[in-house]
């Protein structure tokens, strides 16, 4: 079953000092089983790569290595919808202390019904208190 990636868990996939065991697992049943990724991830996932590059944690011609591997999984991309402010992320990240960013995330798994692939506890907790499957367990990482 597909599962909706965060950009904490594929930066790990790239930045070898980030590297694990269960987010190579993760890469793996992406590759079988298919992601989606809210709409923002394409920008926020070259952010990250392209922060590392300058803090000479990676080369540039990896990060260009990066961007053309994750063109070739099967990562869908989940559009944000027609209304400028449809509210869901909103009301979750106030009642969660999140980002609207990271929100978006967890609204996504939300609506599909998916388990969420994320390093970031805040992120983890607030998916199980709605009764989301985090993956890895958080604590793995």
């Amino acid at each position: 079953m597909a599962i909706v990636l965060d950009v904490s868990i594929v930066a790990t996939w790239f930045l070898g000092d980030e590297g694990s065991g269960s987010a190579e697992a993760l890469l793996e049943r992406v590759i079988d089983e298919g992601a989606y990724v809210p709409a923002l991830f394409r920008w926020e996932i070259q952010n990250v790569l392209l922060g590392a590059e300058r803090a000479g944690r990676i080369a540039s011609d990896d990060v260009d290595a990066a961007l053309e591997s994750l063109r070739d999984l099967p990562i869908r991309i989940e559009a944000p919808g027609d209304r400028v402010f449809a509210g869901a992320e909103f009301r979750l990240a106030r009642y969660y202390d999140l980002t609207p960013y990271d929100a978006a995330y967890l609204a996504l798994a939300a609506d599909r019904r998916l388990s969420l692939a994320t390093t970031d506890h805040a992120l983890a907790h607030a998916a199980r208190d709605l009764g989301i499957a985090v993956l890895p367990d958080s604590r793995q990482i």
